[in-house]
């Protein structure tokens, strides 16, 4: 893991892009240390520097005292899309908009993101833990597809809070059923682009029996920011 920049915020949260391999991330750590970890992905294309997600890490590290790692997934943020990329996405915003069904266009794209992207969190959280700064447990937090298997492969991680869900490939809905940590599940009643009724058949598919629903009115991006609050809070009765 190199560190290519490091600001200290205003907030006293310590903010430092850094780069593992072909993997572009950002690392937040608070005042305190060794703090324990969240690991917060992102999806839909979007960069590590999105905007909602910065200030979800921060709060997370000057308020609650977590160390929050963002990455930018294969295809996301500063990485190179591939044609094929590219065309699964504009293919796949054709059959929203117009109500057609998008299950095998979003299997063909997110199906490879997930068997990409989960490696290489397994190799960020190598790294990371590596740091004096950092210590367990691990929390994630983020898109569902790629918590669901990183969830069952990686023991590291302790508990995990997802978003959405109402389009998760068949094999992550398969795996659902083998998570056993305490899960938090965030659902957008009014989100057009997650079928409200698939996400309420994915919740009821996690083995867990230790889960929470999260429902509020609103679209994709309505999340009222007190659920942060919930999610920080969550992650303290499973991490600390």
């Amino acid at each position: 893991m190199r560190f290519t920049s490091e600001q200290r915020l205003d907030d006293g949260v310590l903010e430092r892009e850094f780069t593992l391999g072909e993997i572009p991330g950002i690392l937040w750590t608070p005042g305190s240390a060794p703090a324990p970890l969240i690991l917060m992905a992102h999806n839909g294309g979007l960069h590590k520097r999105e905007p909602r997600l910065v200030a979800r890490a921060r709060h997370s590290a000057a308020e609650y005292g977590y160390a929050v790692a963002a990455i930018d997934h294969p295809g996301h943020g500063d990485r190179p899309r591939s044609a094929a990329d590219e065309q699964a996405r504009a293919e796949m915003r054709r059959a929203m908009a117009a109500g057609e069904p998008v299950d095998e266009i979003f299997e063909s794209f997110v199906g490879p993101l997930v068997d990409n992207a989960v490696p290489e969190w397994r190799t960020t959280l190598d790294a990371l833990l590596a740091l004096p700064e950092i210590a367990g447990p691990v929390g994630y937090t983020g898109m569902t597809a790629i918590g669901i298997r990183l969830a069952v492969v990686e023991p590291r991680v302790a508990a995990a809070g997802f978003f959405a869900g109402g389009y998760v490939p068949r094999a992550q809905r398969e795996e659902a059923r083998r998570i056993t940590i305490p899960l938090q599940f965030l659902l957008q009643w009014d989100d057009k682009g997650n079928p409200r009724q698939r996400a309420l058949d994915l919740f009821d598919a996690f083995g867990t029996k230790e889960k929470t629903l999260h429902a509020n009115a609103g679209g994709h991006a309505d999340t009222p920011w007190f659920e942060v609050d919930n999610g920080n809070r969550f992650f303290d009765r499973h991490l600390k």
